[in-house]
């Protein structure tokens, strides 16, 4: 329901264990995945968020047999697809609401010979080109056409052929879109420049257990032998990442005391050395991460006592998707920061509630902010606010909860698109959230 609203009080500090959910990310990588066999694949630890939901209702409406083994377990069986449906007034409504649906035309490309999808919706962060997925597509011998009127993307191919090519961004799901097109081609693949993070490795371990060919899995050079067919698989997605750092952010603003079970460290890049820099202290058991309440964290400065500058790279750099709670846990911390968002030009908009409720926040242009750290010598004033995507709906949240007083946020079904019940988890380690 698009109508919901969040009612939270803030001022309450929480304690104890979260367990992070599936990543969003690959979930919408490896679901897409299931459609390069006719076999049966089972995906395990998939979180039961909205747009999961949604891409699951696409591949039903395909023809996907999809089988619910427990809340967080399925078994996909795309054995007889038909892609006419895609020409349907049903089929491109459910996928105009969601962005990872583009990854629906790799796997059907190369299996069915052709695909259209609808002009993907999504977060409103600014512009996210579609060229990466549709110049790799050209290359590996498809035909591309764009409806101006419809914004329709079409695609056809009698037979793909394996190609060298160098993509103009490593763009993370023109690369899966590529890699599962590639899988199937005749002929052998070279994709220099390719996406290389967690989510994308685990994609190509996967299709590997499918019986897919690919080498330099983890580097930004992957090789793509072509074979005929894939058969079914087992696949268990990782722990959310961007969930993870949510937490890290949550614990510092609020002062809470809390641990992030099975967080999958190694997978982590420098998501726990940025999240230092802010003076947050975060301690490593095992697959776990301890947050203990603190009262004050300071901001790392240069050796030159220079203002320290975080800003988003592909991976190994620090991703993207966690900009938003950066900027917003800086907001408590002693120090400045420099908050620079090179990839989307729309995502700091947000930063003017924050300023409503007291941050000390200079936008600079539409990718850099300067955040001047209040160091808990002011609380936040609870204001109504509205959630423009799902990063920055949750660093509303966060700044909520931290807050003197009870906010209201809605459009939160942007949150729900990429947080699982959000909401009972937090209230469960003694957050004040009511979804009305």
């Amino acid at each position: 329901m698009d109508n919901q609203v969040f009612k939270i009080e803030g001022g309450h500090k929480l304690k104890g264990n979260i367990t992070p959910q599936g990543a969003k990310n690959e979930a919408l990588q490896i679901v897409c995945a299931t459609l390069v066999t006719a076999q049966k694949v089972t995906i395990a630890n998939l979180p039961n968020i909205l747009d999961v939901r949604r891409l699951i209702e696409i591949l039903a409406l395909l023809g996907s047999k999809i089988e619910k083994v427990n809340e967080h377990t399925y078994t996909f069986e795309a054995k007889d697809i038909d892609v006419e449906v895609m020409a349907s007034e049903e089929y491109q409504n459910l996928a105009k609401k969601i962005r990872g649906s583009v990854m629906i035309m790799g796997p059907l490309l190369a299996r069915c010979k052709k695909a259209l999808i609808p002009k993907p919706g999504g977060d409103k962060i600014g512009r996210r080109k579609m060229d990466t997925h549709f110049q790799g597509f050209v290359e590996l011998g498809a035909k591309f056409n764009y409806n101006t009127k419809s914004e329709i993307y079409q695609v056809d191919a009698s037979q793909l052929q394996g190609k060298y090519m160098h993509l103009d961004e490593p763009s993370v799901t023109g690369t899966a879109n590529i890699v599962m097109a590639a899988a199937l081609a005749e002929g052998t693949t070279i994709i220099y420049n390719a996406a290389c993070e967690p989510y994308l490795q685990q994609l190509c371990k996967m299709l590997v257990s499918m019986g897919a060919k690919i080498d330099g899995i983890g580097s930004n050079k992957l090789t793509i032998t072509g074979v005929n067919e894939l058969h079914g698989c087992e696949h268990r997605c990782l722990a959310d990442m961007i969930e993870i750092g949510s937490f890290i952010g949550l614990a510092a603003m609020t002062q809470s005391d809390l641990t992030i079970k099975n967080a999958g460290i190694a997978n982590l890049g420098n998501i726990i050395t940025t999240f230092k820099k802010l003076g947050i202290q975060l301690n490593i058991n095992n697959d776990d991460i301890h947050i203990p309440a603190q009262e004050l964290y300071k901001i790392q400065t240069g050796i030159d006592g220079s203002i320290l500058t975080i800003y988003d790279a592909p991976w190994p750099g620090f991703t993207p998707d966690l900009i938003s709670i950066i900027l917003v846990t800086a907001i408590q911390a002693a120090g400045s920061l420099l908050v620079h968002q090179k990839m989307f030009e729309s995502r700091l908009f947000f930063v003017d509630k924050l300023i409503d409720m007291g941050a000390q926040i200079i936008l600079c242009d539409p990718h850099r902010a300067t955040v001047i750290g209040l160091g808990r010598k002011n609380k936040l004033r609870a204001i109504s606010m509205s959630s423009p995507d799902i990063r920055a709906g949750v660093a509303l949240l966060i700044a909520a909860m931290s807050a003197e007083g009870t906010s209201t946020i809605s459009n939160i079904y942007q949150i729900d698109r990429g947080y699982q019940q959000i909401d009972e988890r937090l209230n469960a380690l003694g957050a004040n959230i009511i979804r009305i």
